[in-house]
């Protein structure tokens, strides 16, 4: 479901990192990408999107589907703000749909969410200790997909936060310093380059399926 031209930058770049984000919003892939070819920000685009249950609990259409929005080399400027141009330009990312912290039993946009939508961190990260559910069939599809970057661009994606969680426990989702500058190649999330974001939290379902790797 590709992007219009001028919506991500084309090219057969190497990629040499790859970033987990959540979207902040709802659970359709398609209407994601949509939303990025709609908007006036210009080409800030992730390769993959991938669906997940609705927060109402009352759809699984797009659970688990995984969508690419533009060709396999090119990218978007999915990182915002950081210290290595270079690692923007060689990265690929993937937006895995997900409203994010819970307050209340409402996400930051008012929605309120049910209750086989939330997960209760045992310790609060970025401020909170309710979120979204990430699904147990978007961390099987979110797997699976990893491994295949790693194949298609020989990436080792059990450095970077999978072997720091081994050292640091939930703390490796915080901002790093090594991976700001782009100085450890592998897998990061969004969290880990800045420290004003709140996407891809640990839940334990995600601990376990990085670690596996």
């Amino acid at each position: 479901h590709f992007l219009p031209s001028g919506e991500y930058k084309e090219g057969a770049w190497n990629k040499e990192y790859v970033f987990l984000h959540h979207t902040a919003g709802w659970h359709n892939p398609y209407q994601c990408i949509d939303n990025w070819a709609n908007d006036d920000r210009g080409s800030i685009a992730t390769e993959f999107v991938l669906g997940g249950p609705s927060i109402k609990g009352n759809d699984d259409k797009y659970n688990g589907v995984l969508v690419q929005s533009f060709p396999e080399g090119g990218y978007g400027w999915h990182l915002g703000k950081n210290g290595s141009q270079h690692m923007h330009i060689h990265s690929v990312g993937i937006e895995v749909c997900n409203f994010g912290y819970i307050v209340n039993g409402k996400t930051y946009a008012g929605q309120v969410a049910d209750d086989s939508q939330i997960v209760t961190l045992p310790k609060e990260f970025r401020g909170h200790k309710t979120w979204h559910r990430y699904s147990n069939k978007q961390i099987e599809i979110l797997k699976n997909w990893i491994l295949f970057i790693a194949e298609r661009d020989n990436i080792n994606v059990r450095a970077g936060l999978p072997a720091l969680i081994k050292e640091k426990g939930i703390e490796a989702f915080e901002w790093n310093e090594d991976a700001y500058y782009g100085k450890v190649k592998g897998l990061w999330t969004h969290t880990n380059t800045r420290k004003d974001k709140v996407d891809m939290f640990p839940q334990q379902e995600l601990i376990d399926m990085l670690i596996s790797l």
